[in-house]
């Protein structure tokens, strides 16, 4: 059985389809929930599953060991990313070397780094006038949304289109492709 530990900060539905998705396969299951956020909704959500979850500070994340002891704890083979908004430390990135992934809702290079995430990257593909945005699955790395990218999919941005709408679609293709990329890095 490989073990999965999602790391969210907020409501927690990426996590939430991941769970869902592995609830009851045979060789995949998520072990753990790791937030930095004691009132994020991905709690309740993996109370729903029965899915463990525990909330660490941000020094907590910063200093890695304790985070480390939870992951082996839970005989942690993986770590998703799922709307998790802190660094990754080093010692983590090192302990878990090629087994740490993220998805980030726009394409990689474009609209990637510190403080893009969730509705200010939206707005930004906006504003950019971009034709089309979409999603990507990268590894992580010690940079913000630098790993390599292991999968794309794009959607199409109309002039019409407000960050809303985007993030609409970039939700849709998230929640369609996130668990089976996942399922096919563990087991093919």
């Amino acid at each position: 059985m490989e073990n999965i530990a999602v790391f969210a900060s907020g409501s927690g539905t990426n996590a939430e389809n991941i769970m869902k998705y592995f609830s009851c396969h045979a060789a995949v299951r998520v072990a753990v929930v790791l937030s930095n956020k004691p009132d994020a909704g991905v709690h309740l959500r993996a109370k729903h599953f029965a899915v463990p979850s525990f909330t660490f500070t941000n020094a907590a994340f910063g200093e890695a060991s304790p985070i480390l002891r939870k992951l082996a704890e839970y005989h942690t083979d993986f770590i998703v990313l799922a709307g998790f908004l802190l660094k990754i430390p080093v010692e983590i990135i090192h302990a878990y070397t090629g087994k740490i992934i993220n998805i980030h809702p726009a394409l990689l290079p474009r609209f990637g780094g510190k403080g893009m995430y969730g509705d200010h990257v939206h707005r930004a593909v906006v504003a950019a006038k971009e034709t089309q945005t979409g999603i990507t699955i990268h590894y992580v790395n010690e940079e913000y949304d630098e790993g390599a990218v292991i999968f794309q999919q794009t959607c199409p941005v109309f002039p019409s289109d407000t960050a809303g709408d985007v993030a609409a679609k970039v939700h849709e293709l998230e929640y369609k492709y996130y668990p089976g990329v996942i399922e096919k890095l563990l087991i093919g």
